[in-house]
C-alpha cells in the first residue's frame, strides 16, 4: 500500500498537466502466483511494486528490493539493461523497503519530493525491515498506524487501496490510522490477535535454535508478525505453517533480538519451494491439497536452520 502511494505521488508529478486515472490490484505469493498475470497488465502505463518481475511488453515501471525478485540471474541483467523512456526498472535488494526505494528514486532522478509522505515512507521501512526496537514494540497494536499495518495485511484488496491511496495522499498517515474505518476493521483482528497468540503459545515447540509453530489445524483468521519471537526470544528463528481459505503458507524468520548472528539465506531456502523474501525472512505457499507436504517442509526447513 506504502509502495503504491509513493508510486502515484511520483506519476501525478511527472504528469501535472494530465489528468490521471488510477487502478490498484493486490497480489501474494500464492500458489501459481509466480509472476503477474499478463492480462492485469490492461493500462497505458503498467507498474510492478514489491512483487517479482514479470517479463513483459506492457510493463512500463519496476521497483522492488527482494533478492528473489527474478526467476534468474539471466532475466535479472536482461531486465536491468532494458530500461528506456518506456520501460523503467529500479532494483536494489540492499533497500529495506519497496517503499523508501521508490522515494530515494524520486527524489535522486526525477526531483520529485514530499514531506508530506515522510512518516509513511519511514515506517513502510520499519516495518519491512523489522527496525523496532524490541520484539515487544513489533506486536504493539496500541499504536495507530500498526493498526493500520493489520487492517492493510488483512483487507488490503484492490477495492481497499482504491480507497485508501488517495486518502493517504491528502492526510496525514497518523491522522488516517486513526479512523473510525480502521478501528472498526481493527476490531475484529485484534480479538483474532490474542487468539493467535494463544495458538502460537499452546503449539509453539523448541527445536534446538528454532521455534517450530504448525497452526494448521484451523484456518487462521488474523496472524501477529514476531509474535513468537516476542514468546521464544532465545529462539535464533521460527517457521510457521498456517492455513488460510484458500492455501497454506510456511513463514520462515530469523529474530533480529536474538542477538545471535544469521547463519542461512532464508530467501534461497523459501525458493526452493517456489516461495521468496529476503534473507532475514521469508515464506512458501502451497494448495490445500499439499498441505502434508507444507508439514513436511516446515519441518524440514526448520531442521535445516538448527544446523
Amino acid at each position: 500500500m506504502a509502495s503504491a502511494v509513493m508510486f502515484t505521488h511520483l506519476v501525478r508529478c511527472l504528469s501535472p498537466e494530465q489528468a490521471l486515472s488510477f487502478r490498484y490490484r493486490s497480489c501474494g505469493y500464492g500458489p501459481g502466483m509466480a509472476t503477474i498475470p499478463e492480462g492485469w497488465l490492461d493500462g497505458d502505463e503498467n507498474a510492478i511494486l514489491d512483487f517479482r518481475y514479470t517479463k513483459s511488453q506492457r510493463l512500463s515501471w519496476y521497483f522492488d528490493h527482494h533478492i528473489t525478485a527474478f526467476g534468474s540471474a539471466e532475466e535479472q541483467r536482461a531486465a536491468l539493461a532494458s530500461g528506456d523512456a518506456t520501460h523503467h526498472v529500479f532494483y536494489e535488494p540492499t533497500y529495506g523497503s519497496c517503499t523508501k526505494l521508490i522515494a530515494d528514486v524520486a527524489s535522486a532522478q526525477y526531483g520529485v519530493r514530499s514531506e508530506a509522505l515522510a512518516p509513511l515512507v519511514a515506517w513502510a521501512d520499519v516495518i519491512d525491515a523489522a527496525r523496532f526496537p524490541s520484539a515487544e514494540a513489533a506486536v504493539d497494536r496500541e499504536e495507530p498506524v500498526l493498526k493500520l499495518a493489520s487492517v492493510v495485511e488483512h483487507h488490503g484488496d484492490g477495492p481497499f487501496l482504491k480507497d485508501m491511496v488517495p486518502r493517504l495522499l491528502e492526510r496525514p498517515l497518523d491522522e488516517v490510522a486513526r479512523g473510525a474505518d480502521i478501528a472498526e476493521l481493527f476490531r475484529p483482528l485484534g480479538a483474532a490477535r490474542e487468539t493467535f497468540i494463544r495458538r502460537v503459545k499452546q503449539v509453539g515447540t523448541t527445536m534446538g535454535r528454532v521455534v517450530l509453530v504448525d497452526l494448521s489445524d484451523a484456518p487462521l483468521d488474523a496472524a501477529a508478525k514476531f509474535v513468537t519471537y516476542a514468546l521464544f526470544p532465545e529462539a535464533m528463528y521460527s517457521v510457521t505453517l498456517t492455513r488460510q481459505k484458500q492455501h497454506c503458507k510456511v513463514s520462515v524468520g530469523y529474530n533480529p533480538w536474538c542477538g545471535k548472528e544469521r547463519r542461512h539465506d532464508i530467501a534461497a531456502i523459501c525458493r526452493r519451494y517456489d516461495g521468496g523474501g529476503h534473507p532475514v525472512v521469508g515464506a512458501a505457499s502451497f494448495p490445500l491439497s499439499e498441505l502434508p507436504r507444507a508439514r513436511a517442509v516446515a519441518l524440514s526447513i526448520a531442521r535445516e536452520l538448527d544446523t
